[in-house]
């Protein structure tokens, strides 16, 4: 038997932004203990979502990689440095092994999605499958369409892809030091770019909406923006309040709409 909080309990969850490097070494919590800490995150390269937080368990389950789906989070505490999990110890131990040198492949997506009964987030073309969201209703699950407009993710580190460079429409600006992720969607919403090496002391933001194309053999992110509009967006520095007068500021400098207006659209027209 699956043991879940119920609706009202997850809604009562606040979003927030804040950065991957931030969440490392957060505790997590199981509703019947701990299981480790945060180590790193993977995440799909079409919607630049966080798909499964990579756990250190220490001694306890080694030799394998416990993954942890977005699905499970109840809750991420930032004072108590805690992520509240979902699941029960032994949900997590009878869940599909796999070994912590190989990458995570369909096979086992499909196998780990099975055990815990939750929709595959590939399954339609939304960020969540079949919907924007997150849907913790199991009832709507039964009304999605399974394998509706489905995809094949491929999944990267985000510690692995932290110092790739930056090239702009016309030269390189800098590189890859974290990012900012929405622990309601688990969306990566900014990429925080470090060009101190190019000019100086400055980090900027770069949404991936704004992403032209990756080279990931030249660990290289283009995007279609010319240097000098880089150079002039607002700054980030690590006292800066990603609020969402701020968030308005840097997309109009970009002339672009920001991901709150996308996705209140797609929601009115998702199931």
């Amino acid at each position: 038997m699956k043991e879940y909080y119920s609706e009202e309990q997850v809604t009562e969850r606040i979003a927030m932004l804040i950065k991957a490097k931030t969440l490392k070494g957060y505790k997590l919590e199981s509703i019947d203990g701990g299981i480790g800490k945060a180590r790193e995150f993977y995440f799909d390269d079409r919607h630049w979502t966080i798909r499964y937080l990579v756990a250190d368990t220490g001694s306890w389950l080694t030799g394998r990689q416990v993954l942890i789906s977005p699905f499970a989070v109840l809750d991420v505490n930032e004072e108590e440095q805690r992520i509240s999990i979902n699941l029960t110890r032994k949900q997590i131990e009878d869940s599909p092994s796999l070994n912590s040198d190989k990458p995570v492949s369909r096979q086992f997506e499909d196998a780990y999605y099975g055990h815990y009964g939750w929709p595959m987030y590939s399954d339609g073309s939304y960020m969540w499958g079949a919907y924007p969201d997150i849907v913790r209703d199991c009832e709507k699950w039964r009304k999605s369409a399974s394998g509706e407009n489905a995809w094949d993710p491929y999944l990267r580190s985000t510690h692995e892809v932290i110092g790739y460079h930056i090239q702009a429409a016309d030269g390189e600006i800098g590189h890859i030091e974290d990012y900012i992720i929405d622990n309601e969607t688990w969306a990566i919403r900014y990429l925080i770019i470090d060009t101190r090496n190019w000019w100086p002391g400055k980090k900027v933001l770069v949404s991936p909406q704004w992403i032209k194309r990756i080279s990931w053999s030249d660990c290289k992110v283009f995007v279609d923006i010319s240097t000098d509009l880089i150079q002039e967006s607002p700054e980030y520095t690590e006292e800066s309040l990603l609020t969402r007068d701020y968030e308005n500021i840097l997309h109009v400098h970009y002339n672009s709409k920001g991901y709150w207006d996308d996705e209140s659209a797609t929601k009115e027209r998702s199931p």
